[in-house]
């Protein structure tokens, strides 16, 4: 259960993004806390105890709140109004997806389509998702991309830029992101690109003490994972998925 002085920060977020229909939701403290608690264990929906109300009631408003991107919106709320953009951090991670997340793609669509669609693919690391993410200089998130596990995370990098209010100072990723045209792309939008340069390629100038601070953000995903819906993917849709995990790093801002 979220505690009441924790719910105190929580009520005024979700009351500022939350549609307004013509009847408001009953008991929101408990039903935010029984969508919470089944993300945060990794449970099914009517696993949740009968203390935080009937489960359906928790499910049905996560799923329709997840369709009109009230957690995103909610995501956006709870990051520090200080974006700290003297230094961001772009990685991706790979999230396993369990058997029950297939399966919501509609008859008649080809392959491709489901793909794009859910987000799911299939790579070395098995069927999943690509989740890419940019974190600030306090480790902390800043926005994310959801792909199918194939693709690769340098094409996600532009749309995690662009979604910045402004041009970092520097920008941190590892050799995955070694490319001519993606460092071209940094300077041009007045950004320092720290990577380092791939084994077969000529050095270039890689500050290391700009580099060492990138467990910043590989510290951020061992923090996201420890929700368990966020280290394995149990949800079908796409949009449920970057829900949860829009929730995880809303509730790592708060932490602080």
């Amino acid at each position: 259960m979220i505690s009441d002085d924790a719910w105190r920060v929580w009520e005024p977020l979700i009351e500022a993004v939350r549609p307004r229909g013509k009847t408001p939701p009953r008991n929101l403290h408990q039903t935010v806390s029984a969508i919470f608690w089944r993300h945060q264990n990794g449970a099914k929906w009517r696993s949740i105890p009968s203390e935080f109300g009937p489960w359906w009631t928790a499910a049905q408003l996560f799923i329709r709140w997840a369709k009109l991107g009230v957690w995103e919106a909610l995501f956006e709320r709870a990051k520090n109004r200080d974006p700290a953009l003297g230094m961001v951090f772009l990685d991706g991670t790979n999230i396993r997806a369990h058997h029950k997340a297939a399966g919501a793609a509609k008859k008649g669509d080809s392959g491709k389509s489901r793909s794009d669609c859910q987000a799911l693919g299939r790579s070395r690391r098995g069927f999943g998702s690509k989740v890419c993410v940019a974190a600030n200089g306090r480790g902390k998130a800043l926005s994310f991309t959801l792909t199918p596990g194939q693709a690769h995370e340098q094409p996600s990098a532009m749309a995690l830029l662009d979604a910045l209010p402004g041009a970092p100072r520097y920008v941190v990723c590892d050799r995955g992101y070694a490319s001519s045209r993606f460092l071209e792309d940094l300077w041009s939008r007045g950004s320092r690109p720290v990577i380092p340069p791939k084994r077969n390629e000529l050095p270039v100038s890689c500050p290391k003490w700009a580099y060492r601070h990138r467990h910043l953000v590989e510290n951020l995903w061992a923090r996201l994972k420890e929700w368990r819906a966020v280290a394995t993917r149990y949800d079908k849709t796409a949009a449920s998925f970057i829900s949860v995990i829009c929730i995880a790093a809303a509730a790592d801002h708060i932490k602080t």
